[in-house]
């Protein structure tokens, strides 16, 4: 189970969130390897896995880059900094529009956003 006490990592690095989103999805969704590489280049492009992203011109926020970045306070009041919060709200987003992180990395090739 994904939590800070078990991480290898210090919370809020880019180790730390991208471990996270790592063990996270594969007990969430059951996604892999596979699924956190498209994962993985997709927030890379959008954040560089920064919780502290933010795009001033458009008001994209944190790893997701969810605009507004207050969507993300449905998985908490913490989504302005939290990695973790931003990261379960972005794997459910991703979900949702795009059944799995390939489909929105595929996406995001297309158009440059997802």
């Amino acid at each position: 189970r994904a939590s800070r006490s078990s991480s290898p990592h210090q919370f809020g690095t880019v180790a730390y969130n991208k471990w996270f989103a790592r063990e996270y999805m594969a007990q969430k969704y059951g996604w892999g390897d596979d699924q956190f590489a498209a994962l993985e280049e997709l927030w890379q492009r959008e954040s560089g896995w920064s919780q502290n992203a933010h795009n001033s011109s458009s008001g994209a926020h944190g790893i997701p880059q969810a605009l507004p970045g207050s969507k993300m306070s449905m998985f908490g009041g913490d989504w302005a900094t939290n990695p973790e919060t931003q990261i379960k709200w972005g794997l459910s987003y991703i979900k949702g529009r795009y059944g799995t992180p390939h489909g929105a990395w595929k996406a995001f090739q297309r158009k440059g956003w997802y």
